[in-house]
């Protein structure tokens, strides 16, 4: 953000400068061909020309390329004329010269722009990043299922088969999930679309009424405030609908009920022009639709955001950190400060949501998990390191060091973090 910051400043600086210019310009534009006129209409009745005030670039344009009529070619200028004239020419040499240099200025402040970009931010990434990874057939075929599967979650159908088809990935190995008709729902409230929402509310109702959820009462004041949009004739549908739906939510949001109802008496001048305005803001549908998938993602356990996205999130925010470290190593000559290892040089400040423990440490013996030392779940649902595992382990028996549930090694389950 910092360095988009500082390129937004330079970019600000070009844009306020050419408006000034623009407008200095235009200005003097109109100061040119005013006096021109009155110039042209001096010398036609013969008189002592005007001296003018103010020169501009516009007067040698006008001068020099025939914008003032001075007679015939046998006509002769008064020696007051002449002299109105030359020091008009000389007037517009300066200002031409004044306005060239702004011009140039301009130019400077631009090139300023491609310099904040090039200071601030970094084209190669490949200091930053293993593409040994990728190297692995295991791997890819990951990084595909992950990626259909974010396709998806999105409502692209289209693009995830095209990937599935490409790529070779088995179909049955991508687990559908509820998260694509939410998504659809979600894009039916913004695009104005209360009825798929407003279903999937009645089918969970219970359920939203066990959590304390506002959605459906949310998503039925919107279906409200829709309704009213048609002015005085649609009053008698709105009380109906009212009637039909809020009964249920009096107890918990009487006041926003009251205030529903307040709208009633504001139908001929408008809403919009009513001290309840903001039941009419688009911010009202942006807010229901975010809290639509917060809770549906939360009833139906499921998470928010793809693995995709929390991946391309954690590694945006890493990424000024790394490049930070990588200037630093470049400056001290040393290299290969991660490579080959599994586990970044600094710590990573993510946001809470993106925050995962993906390393398991021992209770037992105070290690870190690894692939050849991962750790393993025992029956009775207490995790140890395989290395703790084979130590503990009494031939068949095995007694949980935190529990006193016996039960064989073999029992003991691979996990993942």
């Amino acid at each position: 953000m910092e360095s988009c910051a500082a390129v937004e400043k330079e970019v600000e600086k070009v844009i306020n400068k050419f408006s000034a210019i623009n407008d200095h310009s235009q200005r003097i534009i109109g100061d040119v061909i005013a006096f021109i006129e009155k110039l042209r209409s001096s010398l036609a009745e013969g008189n002592e020309a005007p001296r003018p005030v103010g020169w501009s670039v516009g007067w040698l344009c006008v001068l020099t390329f025939g914008g003032l009529f001075l007679g015939t070619p046998d006509d002769k200028l008064t020696p007051g004329q002449v002299e109105v004239l030359n020091d008009a020419l000389k007037k517009v040499k300066d200002k031409l010269h004044r306005l060239t240099t702004e011009h140039r200025d301009l130019h400077g402040t631009v090139s300023k722009v491609g310099k904040a970009i090039d200071r601030n931010f970094v084209a190669d990434f490949t200091a930053t990043s293993r593409t040994d990874v990728l190297q692995s057939e295991r791997n890819l075929v990951l990084l595909n299922k992950i990626m259909a599967q974010h396709f998806y979650r999105q409502g692209m159908d289209d693009v995830a088969d095209a990937l599935i088809k490409e790529s070779g990935i088995p179909r049955e190995d991508i687990v559908p999930e509820p998260y694509a008709e939410l998504h659809r729902i979600w894009e039916a409230i913004h695009n104005g679309n209360l009825a798929p929402a407003l279903e999937w509310a009645a089918q969970y109702s219970d359920e939203l009424d066990a959590r304390n959820s506002a959605l459906e009462f949310k998503l039925h004041r919107l279906a409200f405030m829709q309704i009213l949009n048609g002015g005085v004739q649609a009053q008698t549908e709105a009380i109906a609908y009212a009637r039909t739906n809020f009964a249920k939510f009096v107890r918990r949001f009487e006041k926003d009920i009251q205030s529903l109802m307040g709208t009633l008496i504001y139908l001929p001048i408008g809403v919009h022009n009513s001290p309840y305005k903001y039941l009419t803001a688009p911010e009202m549908w942006i807010e229901t639709a975010d809290v639509f998938l917060k809770d549906a993602c939360q009833l139906l356990s499921i998470n928010k955001d793809s693995p995709l996205s929390v991946i391309v999130n954690a590694g945006c925010t890493a990424l000024p950190a790394l490049l930070n470290l990588k200037q630093v190593m470049m400056s001290r000559q040393v290299t290969g400060i991660w490579n080959g290892r599994d586990e970044l040089p600094i710590e990573i400040d993510l946001e809470p949501e993106n925050r995962f423990h993906s390393i398991f440490a021992c209770p037992i013996l105070r290690q870190q998990s690894s692939e050849d030392n991962p750790p393993m779940k025992l029956l009775c649902g207490h995790v140890i390191s395989r290395d703790a595992l084979n130590k503990l382990s009494n031939g068949p028996i095995l007694k949980c060091p935190y529990c006193p549930m016996e039960q064989s090694p073999s029992d003991a389950k691979l996990i993942y973090f």
